[in-house]
């Protein structure tokens, strides 16, 4: 069967685009006429001592995705082609990929090992290959060193695929044991060290049961920080990083150790190289994060058994912390504010010191401020920086209180240095603090205002004059402005930025327009600005939004007159356009939202729709989504008027509906339906049997991403409600969609948070399209249609109240559908109400809940319950 491929591997990675195109089908072909003897081939390839090690290399890879892809569908194809295949030619397979890992050859070893990684991945869990984890460990033992490291490797890359519950925790330790031998210092050869100690890292998920063990604990903890000691860089980095893995999965375990982790860091962040410094770092704004969400989840108030204790360890070395931190915060790099992936020790620091902020709160104040004060005015370029930097980077925390006054005093200051500061990197920095100001320490909740009247025009100057700087200073600027707006959203009638409003406005647009404006974020950042300066403004600027219209049209016109663009033009054009039809639902929902404005700017509806339909007509997905998005907005501001759109927008409206790649797309689409639904109502009806066939379709397919569907049972809600009982030929459809999604969505035993986050999600939905199938039949003549469905709908509401983990979103959701079954269906809904289970210590319990809203539904659905059973 196996074929020999060794040519056309070759070609594959060849020069010549032809030679390489024809390779690579032949291999596909090769691939769908015969995956057998396909695999065969490659293995067979890989595992030949006698080939190039490209091709070997090569076969490896290939082999590798054809048992795993990116999408989840695509991947789930690929296993059962890999499950159903002979199980001899199977075993071939497996015994070239073992007898691969004894090759003298490192690519053809390393490849194996992640290709044995991939079929362990998949056949563990079917309780096949029994057999491999004795095998590995057996070549453990042997004398060559490259079969070792080999080894180590594949147990490394078998923990990443392998999911910790299909391991017995017999092979977990001697796993283990083999991987904590393998770091030992007493182990003579580095490559298997380094090996061994990349396989911790994968394998610490394997080890609950080793960490509550006090003396195994010890062992793995000694061996990890004499690791951290290594000659070898790679291995004192890839220590760190198993340090950094277990500061957060073992976070309650790891107190007695934190003397000498402390100690190894300080010496790493000082003296070692910038990769294990970086890491020495991140195992400190690790254990913030973990204490942040501690002290989130439980408020502050722990007793004597709460169940994750917070040890306060960054109170605790809080004093020697800082002045380590401070210390990174001067090893900036000279270009660091152009390069948007730049990551070097001082952002580390600065980004570890935040989180310090964010857990210790005021406590980091005193033992920041004399490191600003003494650097702020140094000669040094570095020295200002970093003092800066410092200032910036504490401003999340702390209460207001504590910070105001030495905002007070800083904001002149930094104002001066954003003006006349001769160094970009200081100003950067300088107009990044003065945004985290504005975001934090600004806005109507402030007892003593930062901004006043006094102050509020030279802050406006110099960030308009900062919009002109280079581009990365420019960004921040417009960073700065996005704040200092935000902060003025609730201050009512009068806007303290109304006088500078004009200005402002034509300031961001000619950012927009500038030569370099695609560096640095740069043109984006103006229009998100933009946009959140019209967000919160007040009616005294209405006239000014007003005469935006036009000129934004006239951007978005200006980019579909554009011919014969290149690839990377193209992609330009598209992020703006996406900009622009960004800006102008901003706009149209400011406009729309207000009596005074709302007749002026309708004006402009058939010309800004007609521009949103050239959009579409250009085809890229991006552009889609905020097109989409603003047509929500705009169907929301014309109400019944948008129906004359419908006959040429439907078109489109159908294609999001079908996209299933770009399910985000898909998503905003089945948003947009329910627009237009609460905008035309029973409009819609003329296109309702697509769009339904359309959702039902995505519903059943399992390729649509799951964060879909709560949407579009909300979205049978909202057609139901805008159609009333001419939704009478779908329920046969929807009904048992809904029954079958409730079925699934009323258990989660087991389930991990952000799997019962989605479940709330679903359950959301599902009730939300109830509740708009009821409210829409109600005093219909048809209402005895949806009689048959109530005992289903009263059991899922029981099963609901009885799992206990609702969020409030989901129950007050479900105590409006009691109150729609009895409002909709009278005395039919009485009786089963009241041999329900549960309903009504359920309806108690909303009525005495502290949330208004909850509260609020429940006694509407009091009042519908009681007039149903008293019928």
């Amino acid at each position: 069967m196996a074929m020999e491929v060794t040519q056309i591997l070759l070609n594959a990675q060849s020069v010549d685009g032809s030679l390489r195109k024809h390779a690579e089908e032949s291999l596909k072909h090769f691939q769908e006429a015969n995956l057998a003897g396909f695999l065969l081939s490659l293995s067979g390839e890989l595992a030949s001592e006698e080939k190039p090690v490209d091709s070997r290399k090569l076969a490896g890879l290939v082999l590798k995705n054809a048992l795993d892809a990116k999408e989840q569908h695509r991947k789930f194809e690929l296993v059962q082609k890999w499950l159903s295949l002979d199980v001899g030619v199977k075993a071939q397979i497996k015994a070239c990929l073992l007898q691969t890992l004894s090759s003298p050859v490192y690519e053809a070893r390393s490849t194996a090992s992640q290709v044995i990684a991939k079929v362990a991945g998949i056949e563990l869990p079917q309780k096949q290959w029994p057999e491999l984890i004795v095998s590995l460990l057996s070549n453990i033992h042997q004398v060559a060193v490259h079969v070792k490291q080999a080894t180590l490797e594949t147990l490394g890359y078998m923990c990443e695929e392998v999911s910790p519950d299909v391991v017995e925790q017999d092979h977990v330790n001697k796993i283990l044991t083999a991987v904590v031998q393998g770091m030992s210092p007493t182990e003579s050869s580095n490559d298997v060290r380094l090996a061994a100690t990349r396989a911790l890292y994968n394998a610490l998920s394997f080890a609950h049961a080793n960490f509550s063990n006090d003396m195994e604990r010890d062992y793995i903890m000694k061996v990890v920080c004499e690791a951290t000691l290594s000659p070898e860089v790679k291995i004192r980095q890839a220590a760190f990083e198993c340090l950094v893995s277990i500061s957060s999965s073992y976070y309650e375990k790891i107190a007695a150790y934190m003397q000498d982790i402390f100690n190894i860091t300080v010496k790493a962040v000082k003296e070692d190289e910038g990769a294990v410094a970086l890491q020495a770092i991140e195992f400190w704004s690790s254990i913030c994060d973990e204490e942040i969400d501690i002290l989130e989840d439980y408020g502050g108030d722990f007793t004597a058994d709460s169940e994750i204790p917070c040890f306060y360890f960054i109170k605790q070395a809080l004093p020697a912390l800082v002045p380590m931190l401070l210390e990174t915060l001067l090893k900036q790099e000279e270009d660091q504010d152009q390069d948007e992936g730049a990551w070097n020790l001082a952002m580390a620091g600065g980004t570890c010191l935040g989180l310090v902020a964010r857990t210790v709160g005021d406590d980091v104040v005193p033992l920041v401020m004399p490191f600003v004060e003494e650097n702020i005015s140094k000669p040094d370029w570095r020295q200002r920086e970093g003092a800066t930097y410092a200032f910036g980077s504490i401003l999340e925390g702390p209460s207001p209180n504590k910070l105001a006054p030495l905002v007070n005093v800083a904001l002149n200051f930094m104002l001066t240095a954003l003006s006349n500061d001769p160094n970009s990197h200081v100003k950067d920095t300088t107009a990044w603090t003065l945004g985290r100001i504005f975001e934090f320490l600004h806005g109507s909740t402030m007892e003593n205002p930062i901004i006043t009247p006094a102050n509020c025009q030279q802050i406006i100057t110099v960030l308009l004059q900062s919009m002109k700087d280079v581009p990365n200073v420019a960004e921040k600027a417009c960073g700065a402005l996005y704040f200092l707006a935000q902060g003025y959203e609730d201050f009512g009638q009068s806007s303290p930025l109304t006088p500078y409003f004009q200005e402002i406005v034509q300031s961001l647009l000619t950012v927009t327009h500038r030569e370099d404006a695609g560096e640095s974020r740069l043109r984006t950042a103006a229009y998100e600005t933009l946009n959140e300066v019209v967000r919160c403004s007040t009616d005294e600027t209405a006239a000014m939004v007003l005469q935006l219209v036009p000129v934004i049209m006239m951007e978005l016109h200006k980019t579909l007159e554009e011919r014969n663009l290149s690839s990377d033009e193209r992609q330009k054009q598209n992020e703006l356009q996406g900009l622009l039809c960004g800006c102008l639902q901003v706009i149209i929902q400011k406009l729309g939202s207000s009596e005074q404005t709302k007749y002026t700017f309708l004006q402009y509806a058939d010309q800004i729709m007609n521009l949103f339909l050239r959009v579409f007509a250009c085809r890229s997905a991006t552009v889609h989504e905020e097109a989409m998005l603003a047509i929500g907005s705009l169907a929301y501001s014309t109400g019944p008027d948008f129906t004359k759109y419908m006959p040429e927008f439907y078109k489109y409206l159908e294609m999001g509906l079908q996209n299933f790649e770009e399910y985000q797309v898909c998503a905003v689409t089945v948003g947009v339906v329910g627009d237009i639904c609460r905008a035309v109502e029973d409009k819609v009806l003329p296109w309702c049997d697509g769009i339904m066939t359309q959702l039902l379709k995505d519903l059943s397919s399992n390729q649509l991403h799951r964060s879909v569907k709560p949407p579009i049972f909300s979205c049978f809600g909202d057609i139901a409600l805008a159609i009333g009982e001419n939704f009478e030929k779908y329920l046969m459809y929807a009904m048992p969609m809904l029954q079958s999604a409730a079925e699934l969505s009323s258990h989660t035993s087991g389930a991990d948070d952000e799997m019962i986050e989605y479940t709330n999600l679903l359950r959301n939905g599902i009730l939300e399209a109830y509740s708009g199938i009821f409210q829409g039949f109600k005093n219909s003549p048809k209402t005895q249609l949806l009689i048959p469905y109530a005992p289903h709908i009263i059991q899922f509401l029981d099963l609901l109240y009885m799992e206990k983990d609702m969020d409030d979103v989901v129950m007050k959701t479900a105590i409006g559908v009691l109150g729609d079954l009895a409002d909709t269906l009278g005395s039919n809904a009485g009786s089963l109400i009241q041999q329900s289970l549960s309903s009504k210590d359920f309806l108690n319990e909303c009525l005495s809940s502290d949330d208004h809203l909850i509260k609020e539904s429940a006694e509407w659905a009091k009042l519908a319950i009681s007039r149903a059973i008293s019928v």
